[in-house]
């Protein structure tokens, strides 16, 4: 089975149903879209507080890393959507952009001015559809909708005063003039109802006839004619298909990308040979400079109230079926908060989200008591990892090194994040509602103590980036163009082209990476047939 198309996007996550949606808006432009899991159309998906059902299944990749030397050698399990929309199908729907600088910084790291905050802030205003209405730093009419919760939990509401009794500012919007501070996060959901990429970019996309959507496609590798990449190669229903395309964009993931560019020749050359790969292109950079946020989580028993682990019951069920209110709209980290763990530093690199239940070893086990949970993330991390191949066999799953706690920086920084969790914790409000503490323990107090807690218990945020970063130095993969150096006619487009991590949550982000590459891909196509 062989076909042509003008584009061929592989991966129908965050920035592959952007991507598809907007490439499809002109409709000269044949698009097909491949994802290797299926529907989304699932109540798993669609309820907001049900985001960890789909851990684990068959909508999962269920990744883990390979045994963390600095965090007790453990392995770490990496949760990331194999359905339409991708991880915006299962992540936590926290509508986070990070901070101004970080983007300055991608324009100075790539030498593109198109990098920087105030040029990527349209884009961002663009995708948006905020309930809050249109101002400086938010749009509305776009696909995107973002909104506040509906039902906050009242535990969500003394986080944000006992933080501000601890000293912090109130921040009642991460997005705007600054992101310092404590508040409640806005949310991409639509009246109570998750609102992913896919539904907000792909589904009002699939009529169109220049778009086509195959699921169940595992793609193999990438067609290569000399330096150009000429299609795609993939499995489905068991039968390998090919289809050729003028662009082939991956938009598969951090994980995805990096993997498919090594199974087609692509990628360091030593190690590319070691598994049995014919090196068609040696580009030292692919799947290394790896980046994630880690997390370490503080919990606490409750001494009284119920905690969302008693939202799933008739009485929510009810509501959410209902009105869409209720504990079943919640996100699970409802409040944030935004701080440094040093005051010499310029932006923030701790990033807390505070969940009004019990939340442990990622939801591998349901929660069983009333609880709450402070986890402190670390969003400037130093550390790096890798993904590589294990074996040619494209069903393997790459092998994935995060490299957490690999720079000692990144430990202290953690440990400094549970010790402002229990400051705040222990005045205003949410010290009437908290009892013990559980995790890591009130007798754990010295910062040795808590080093040993974090390599105990860190966890991942599901922030992986930068495994295909974009660049013009010898490890960079794309340009700022996001062009796949020394390959024609082949992008990346998702998280792992970020220089370097965002402060926040990495959704929104990828989007906005779709929503440009979308109009550097239009250009360079139109630019091709005027010229044909």
């Amino acid at each position: 089975m062989s076909d042509a198309f003008d584009v061929v996007v592989v991966g129908a996550g965050s920035a592959g149903c952007a991507l598809a949606a907007r490439l499809t808006e002109d409709p000269a432009l044949r698009v097909l879209l491949l994802e290797a899991g299926g529907s989304d159309h699932v109540l798993e998906v669609q309820i907001p507080a049900a985001l960890y059902k789909t851990f684990r299944t068959r909508r999962d990749w269920n990744y883990s890393t390979e045994p963390q030397p600095a965090a007790s050698q453990r392995r770490v399990f990496w949760p990331r959507g194999k359905m339409l929309g991708g991880c915006s199908s299962n992540n936590a729907m926290i509508y986070i952009r990070g901070a101004a600088a970080d983007y300055d910084e991608w324009a100075q790291l790539t030498g593109d001015p198109g990098w920087s905050y105030d040029a990527v802030l349209p884009l961002f205003k663009r995708m948006e559809d905020n309930a809050r209405g249109a101002d400086a730093f938010h749009g509305t009419g776009g696909p995107l909708r973002v909104e506040d919760l509906r039902s906050p939990h009242p535990w969500s509401r003394a986080v944000v005063e006992s933080a501000v009794a601890a000293g912090y500012p109130r921040n009642d919007d991460f997005n705007g003039a600054q992101q310092e501070g404590a508040g409640l996060y806005q949310v991409t959901q639509r009246r109570g109802r998750r609102w992913s990429a896919a539904d907000a970019y792909l589904h009002p996309a699939e009529g169109r006839p220049n778009l086509t959507v195959r699921t169940g496609s595992h793609v193999t590798r990438v067609l290569l004619d000399g330096d150009r990449a000429t299609g795609i190669e993939y499995v489905a229903d068991g039968q390998l298909a090919q289809v050729h395309a003028d662009q082939v964009v991956l938009a598969a993931g951090a994980i995805g990308s990096p993997q498919i560019l090594q199974l087609s020749g692509i990628g360091p050359a030593d190690h590319l040979r070691s598994v049995g790969v014919d090196v068609h292109h040696d580009l030292p950079g692919v799947g290394e400079g790896l980046q994630d946020h880690p997390l370490v989580p503080t919990i606490w028993h409750v001494r009284s109230g119920r905690s969302l682990f008693r939202g799933e019951s008739p009485s929510g069920y009810a509501q959410w079926f209902g009105a869409r209110r209720g504990p079943l709209t919640s996100n699970l980290a409802e409040a944030g908060l935004f701080t440094r763990s040093d005051d010499a530093l310029a932006e923030p690199d701790l990033q807390f989200h505070f969940l009004p239940v019990k939340y442990w070893q990622q939801a591998r086990v349901d929660p069983d008591v009333d609880a709450f949970t402070a986890c402190a993330v670390l969003v400037r991390v130093e550390s790096r990892g890798s993904v590589r191949l294990r074996s040619a066999d494209p069903t393997w799953a790459p092998a994935i090194d995060a490299g957490y706690l690999t720079d000692d920086r990144d430990l202290e920084a953690l440990v400094t994040g549970v010790e402002k969790a229990r400051d705040i914790a222990a005045v205003g409000p949410l010290a009437g509602v908290l009892a013990e503490e559980w995790s890591p323990g009130g007798t754990v107090s010295t910062r040795e103590g808590l080093r040993q807690a974090v390599r105990d218990t860190l966890e991942s945020l599901y922030h992986p980036v930068s495994s295909c970063r974009m660049g013009t130095d010898d490890l960079a993969v794309v340009d700022p163009q996001l062009r796949v150096h020394g390959i024609e006619g082949l992008r990346v487009v998702d998280a792992s082209v970020m220089p370097t991590l965002v402060r926040g949550n990495t959704n929104a982000p990828t989007m906005m990476i779709a929503e440009r590459a979308s109009d550097l891909v239009r250009a360079e196509l139109g630019a091709a047939v005027a010229m044909a």
